[in-house]
């Protein structure tokens, strides 16, 4: 326990003490009440159904197999891996989630994160943190923090994809122009750097075959929507560049024979060492996880009129990044562009997600020969088309309309993992939202001051308004708004700047519109009232919210204050506080 104590600090024990007192006054249903989608979703199952989520499936395991490929090799590992992470991870997010019509698999936001981990820590690290990352998000779902992931500031959102498409952009620089680069550096500016050096060196067949399939992706979707323009590409270059014989590097000649073998599920050694190390990475790619799978599904919601069990999903989240590892796979989540693909081919119900895993099971084992014949490239296409597509670049634009808080959030979200790292981005990031969003809370909570006069009925809307007369030696202060650590600061300061040369006799503190009151307010309440009563100094509270006073009750300040002295309506604390004053003359 003393471990504890050093290690995590105490707001997130005593929030995690206050989660844990709260499950256990629950049943144990309610507590834990997960019910993947796909149990729900089985009433009233029927043929029809079925074939629908069967044609769904089919069309996006097509789409989904250039994808995971693609992101495989872009992450740093063969394609063989990127395909297991789709076919494991894809199965466990439609058996296990939240949301009918998710389809999990790899995606480019975790390129970055990958191949930083990889580089740094290995595959072996990459495992501990993809399966820590897990175990993070099955915790966030027990605990009922689905909503709360929701409430992460937009221009966070905003600014971390668009730099994370900036930098899968750039790791695709080489492989298009065909500089064949290697040992390129894994930071943005030395990797433009030795592209600008060696820019002499571009293979024009590869950029001829680059830029073909950049136009049949481009060019698809506006022969049909359905038109699975990445796949498309792929179909149409790979034979041309085989029949001609153009000597363009392909999967093959740079990963050499791929397997068809599903790998046999491995574990891992864990000690302290490693958990220390690795667990910002894991923190990251659990967030990011979350985030998109979330993001994903209330996108999803909102085209199918569906509701999505946000805390079940993050399990079914977890639990594939807890399995995919141990199959030598990569980080898994709920994937928009295949989500929507889903939707908008007739996908309804989980069913759809399980035939998409299946359908790319089978390629895995029957088509892998002719995967390794794709140019390198043609995938190099394939993902800038994804980065241009991540990088909102309209969002982006609309965001320089907001305050200049969101826009210096988005800018240095932007700037931290395009520069640095994803993980940095997201932890200053997420500092840089709540400083300024805590100084907007402060800025908009009053703490007004009375000494003569009192106007009950102020700033409601009850049409009678009742003046109190204050005894002299009574002064009122009301706090309008949460009293939190910055707000209690500011009262501790108004308090002292008040006081004036005569000390008050009474001191009501009105705190009728304040909702909650956290450890820094209570201790400021506490000092101030020990403070006040060794002054000599009376201190009366009113209008006292049951949250609140449930509060001050479990921190025995209303045993020090004495319960007679909490009052339900300032008309009461005016009369207890002028009998007070008049009684101490």
């Amino acid at each position: 326990m003393s471990r504890l104590k050093k290690f995590v600090p105490k707001k997130i024990r005593n929030f995690a003490l206050a989660k844990l007192i709260t499950l256990k006054n629950m049943k144990f249903s309610e507590a834990f009440a997960y019910k993947p989608k796909i149990l729900t979703s089985m009433r009233g199952y029927s043929a029809a159904k079925f074939k629908d989520d069967l044609i769904a499936g089919i069309v996006v395991g097509i789409v989904a197999l250039p994808l995971a490929i693609a992101f495989g090799i872009a992450s740093g590992v063969s394609p063989t891996v990127g395909l297991i992470t789709a076919i494991i991870g894809g199965f466990i997010v439609s058996m296990f989630g939240g949301n009918s019509v998710q389809i999990g698999g790899p995606t480019g936001a975790f390129i970055v994160i990958v191949y930083g981990i990889i580089a740094q820590f290995g595959l072996q690290g990459l495992a501990v943190a993809t399966f820590m990352a897990g175990l993070i998000l099955i915790m966030m779902g027990i605990f009922k923090l689905g909503t709360v992931i929701k409430f992460i500031p937009y221009p966070i959102v905003v600014g971390f994809t668009a730099g994370i498409a900036l930098t899968i952009f750039s790791t695709q620089v080489n492989d298009f122009l065909g500089l064949g680069l290697t040992n390129i550096p894994s930071e943005f500016i030395p990797k433009w750097g030795m592209y600008f050096r060696n820019i002499d060196k571009i293979d024009w067949t590869t950029l001829a075959v680059a830029l073909a399939s950049l136009l049949i992706i481009i060019l698809a979707p506006k022969v049909s929507k359905k038109l699975p323009g990445a796949l498309l590409a792929i179909l149409i270059v790979t034979p041309v560049v085989y029949f001609l014989g153009l000597d363009v590097e392909t999967i093959g000649a740079r990963f050499g024979k791929l397997t068809t073998e599903i790998p046999m599920p491995k574990g891992f050694s864990l000690d302290m060492t490693t958990i220390n190390m690795l667990l910002p990475s894991a923190f990251t790619i659990a967030i990011l996880g979350a985030i998109e799978s979330l993001l994903s599904a209330t996108v999803a919601d909102g085209v199918t009129g569906s509701r999505t069990d946000s805390n079940s999903e993050l399990i079914g989240q977890g639990l594939a990044n807890v399995v995919v590892p141990m199959f030598g796979g990569i980080p898994v989540t709920g994937a928009i562009a295949r989500t929507m693909t889903n939707i908008t081919n007739g996908g309804r119900t989980p069913v759809a997600g399980v035939v998409h895993a299946v359908v790319l099971l089978l390629i895995f084992l029957l088509l892998m020969p002719l995967i390794q014949l794709v140019p390198m490239s043609c995938l190099a296409a394939v993902l800038m088309v994804v980065a241009y597509n991540m990088s909102g670049w309209r969002t982006v634009r609309s965001i320089f309309h907001n305050p200049k808080s969101d826009i210096s959030v988005l800018i240095v979200t932007f700037l931290l993992t395009v520069i640095f790292d994803l993980t940095i981005a997201i932890e200053i990031g997420l500092l840089l939202a709540v400083v300024l969003f805590l100084r907007r809370v402060m800025e908009n909570t009053e703490i007004k001051v009375y000494g003569d006069k009192l106007d009950a009925a102020a700033n409601t809307d009850l049409s009678t308004h009742e003046e109190l007369d204050l005894a002299p030696g009574v002064q009122v202060y009301e706090i309008d708004g949460p009293f939190f650590f910055g707000v209690a600061t500011k009262f501790d300061e108004m308090m002292r700047t008040t006081v004036g040369e005569e000390k008050p006799k009474v001191r009501i503190i009105r705190m009728r519109k304040v909702p909650f009151i956290d450890s820094t307010g209570l201790h400021n309440l506490e000092t101030l009232i020990k403070s006040s009563q060794s002054d000599g100094i009376h201190v009366v509270l009113s209008g006292v919210r049951d949250e609140v006073r449930s509060v001050l009750h479990k921190s025995s300040i209303d045993n020090l204050l004495g319960q007679d002295n909490i009052c339900n309506h300032i008309s009461s604390a005016v009369v207890k506080a002028n009998e007070i004053a008049g009684a101490s003359k």
